[in-house]
C-alpha cells in the first residue's frame, strides 16, 4: 500500500507543478510542495533511511502547515 500511495503522491505534486505553471496561480505550487514532501516521507519510510524522526515530524508539519495556506488562498480567489 506505501507503495501505490507514494506514487499517487509524485502523480498529484507532478500534477500540481504543470497545473501551477500553466495557470500562474502560484497556490497549487504550495500543494506540489505539499504533496512532494509527502513523497519525501513516505520514500524514507519505505527504505528505513537514517534520518532523524523529529525532521520527518517537522517535514510533516511543514507540509501540511502549506497546504493549508493553499487551499485558504484558492477558497479566497
Amino acid at each position: 500500500m506505501l507503495v501505490i500511495s507514494t506514487i499517487l503522491e509524485a502523480a498529484v505534486a507532478i500534477l500540481a507543478i504543470l497545473a501551477a505553471a500553466r495557470k500562474g496561480n502560484p497556490y497549487i505550487y504550495g500543494l506540489a510542495f505539499t504533496f512532494g514532501a509527502y513523497v519525501l516521507y513516505d520514500l524514507a519510510r519505505l527504505f528505513a533511511w537514517d534520518v532523524q524522526r523529529g525532521l520527518l515530524s517537522g517535514l510533516f508539519l511543514l507540509a501540511t502547515i502549506t497546504a493549508l495556506i493553499a487551499v485558504w488562498g484558492l477558497y479566497r480567489k
